[in-house]
């Protein structure tokens, strides 16, 4: 009995633990991947697969979630009282629909992949804009048009569809602005975090 209470709690501690907190201190990557010091690793694989550099896919995910692994677009309201269903079903850090992870699961060879574990959604991200690079002609590294090819998908990238979208624009100049920043800090520090002792 004693044995079985013992094995409950060590799961219940094991389970409770998979659930990753948010950086701390999200304004500069040098932080974050000092933080979460599997995160660099996660990231430069997807920058190696996809071609997207480390800061632009950084950005975008933190104007997506903010680095909340199971973040959830809020709720409509019915009445303006009761909560009502969520607009989308966007998941995770990535933000990604259910029928585009599904998209990217089958592509990517990436099957058991979920949208609340970092390694698959920077990964996701550096696919889907390789595929905004094929597709729209868009540069790894031009974070603005890369988050409005990320928002409204290929074809409504294709159809000018953000150029009624003021304030969407303003959202991807931030996020352009966020990229340019994260890549002059990753610059003072990417080589400690290269270095192997850096993991020891």
């Amino acid at each position: 009995m004693i044995k079985r209470f013992a094995l409950i709690i060590v799961s219940a501690l094991v389970l409770g633990g998979c659930v990753t907190s948010p950086p701390q201190k999200t304004g500069n990557i040098c932080h974050i991947f000092e933080e979460k010091d599997d995160w660099y690793d996660d990231a430069k694989d997807a920058y190696e697969e996809w071609g997207t550099p480390i800061p632009v896919s950084m950005a975008i995910m933190h104007q997506e979630s903010h680095f909340v692994a199971d973040a959830l677009p809020p709720r409509t309201s019915i009445l303006w009282i009761f909560p009502g269903p969520r607009p989308t079903t966007a998941y995770g850090y990535s933000q990604a629909l259910d029928e585009t992870w599904d998209w990217y699961q089958r592509s990517s060879g990436n099957s058991g992949a979920d949208r609340d574990d970092f390694e698959d959604a920077i990964d996701f991200v550096g696919w889907y804009n390789s595929i905004s690079h094929r597709k729209n002609s868009i540069k790894y590294s031009d974070a603005y048009h890369l988050y409005l090819a990320y928002h409204e998908g290929h074809g409504g990238f294709q159809r000018r569809s953000f150029k009624s979208k003021d304030w969407l624009k303003g959202v991807a100049k931030k996020v352009s602005a966020r990229a340019n920043r994260y890549r002059k800090q990753l610059k003072s520090c990417e080589a400690d975090l290269q270095s192997s002792w850096w993991f020891l």
